[in-house]
């Protein structure tokens, strides 16, 4: 996150003229920029979107010199390292700020060593700090990894070190034969998206991934003309004509703790973009109440399978809004 602590450590420093803030989530107030020419660097596709509703200069990965950078702490601690390192060779100022939950105070230690602190502030269960130079060099972001047998992950995805065991559970559950235009929403890097494909009746599979660096390994994970590549946010994401299947491991967390509400919204819009004979397969942790929402907005559910930690669900007849009111 980008905090108010941001202002209180960048007081007494000469305003920037060219600023990249990393990681910002949609809502930071960065007021304390001033006239700045800003860059954001935000892949998460929602994030994204409303900066860019803002007019913000919006970019992946960051894109030239600056004379400040800010890190807004993400809850990988590689990453945020490598977010670190790339803002230290391109800004003459850096600060990071992030909450106690994301590791700032290891953060802070780690960086006291390479470097001085110029300016500390404590704040709101969080810290943020500003420095100059330093060497980061082992921080840097290797790119493509290559610790998951046969797949590429990158630093900060999600399951970046092993094959996740709710997808590996669903890819068990689903039947051997698939609808023919098939969607795999909050794909990943790709695990379920390359089973999908080697399953008998696919022609078509649209891959759908907010994360912009986890969709970048799923088109290195998948080499196959079948495969259409979306960089989107599955919550608002449309289609037409709908989808005769959707395959989904929903992530259920939007920080922390569990969030059932994120996992709904892809209920939902799973229903919204099926054609009315398509079907659902979805995974979920056993203690998460999908079935209730399921019943809203599918005519017919049921439990296919599972183990002891997870469920398979399958619904179908998805149901219109008009009928979901009446």
């Amino acid at each position: 996150m980008v905090s108010p602590r941001l202002p209180l450590v960048l007081d007494g420093q000469d305003q920037p003229n060219r600023a990249v803030v990393y990681r910002p989530r949609a809502g930071a107030d960065l007021s304390a920029l001033g006239a700045a020419d800003v860059q954001i660097v935000q892949g998460f596709k929602p994030d994204a979107a409303a900066f860019e509703a803002l007019g913000c200069n919006v970019r992946t990965v960051a894109e030239g010199d600056f004379d400040l950078a800010i890190v807004a702490v993400p809850r990988a601690k590689a990453e945020a390292r490598a977010l670190i390192a790339d803002a230290a060779a391109r800004g003459t100022r850096v600060v990071v700020d992030g909450q106690k939950t994301d590791g700032i105070d290891s953060l802070l230690k780690e960086v006291r060593k390479r470097t001085p602190i110029l300016a500390l502030v404590s704040k709101a269960h969080g810290k943020a700090f500003l420095f100059e130079g330093g060497d980061f060099t082992d921080w840097v972001d290797p790119g493509a990894l290559n610790v998951v047998e046969g797949f590429v992950t990158r630093l900060g995805v999600f399951s970046a070190d092993g094959i996740d065991k709710a997808s590996a559970a669903l890819v068990e559950a689903l039947p051997e034969k698939l609808p023919a235009k098939v969607a795999d929403f909050g794909a990943g890097w790709g695990y379920l998206s390359r089973h999908i494909l080697t399953h008998e009746g696919v022609k078509q599979l649209h891959i759908v991934e907010a994360e912009a660096a986890a969709l970048a390994c799923a088109k290195d994970n998948i080499d196959d003309a079948r495969a259409v590549f979306h960089w989107a946010d599955v919550t608002t994401f449309e289609t037409k004509p709908g989808f005769d299947g959707i395959i989904m491991n929903p992530p259920f967390h939007t920080a922390r703790t569990a969030d059932p509400a994120l996992g709904q919204a892809f209920i939902a819009s799973a229903a919204r973009c099926l054609a009315p004979h398509g079907k659902l397969w979805m995974v979920a942790n056993r203690h998460l109440p999908y079935e209730a929402t399921l019943g809203q907005h599918f005519g017919v559910v049921a439990e296919i399978g599972g183990t002891s930690g997870f469920k398979i669900l399958q619904a179908s007849k998805p149901l219109r809004a008009s009928k979901r009111t009446s």
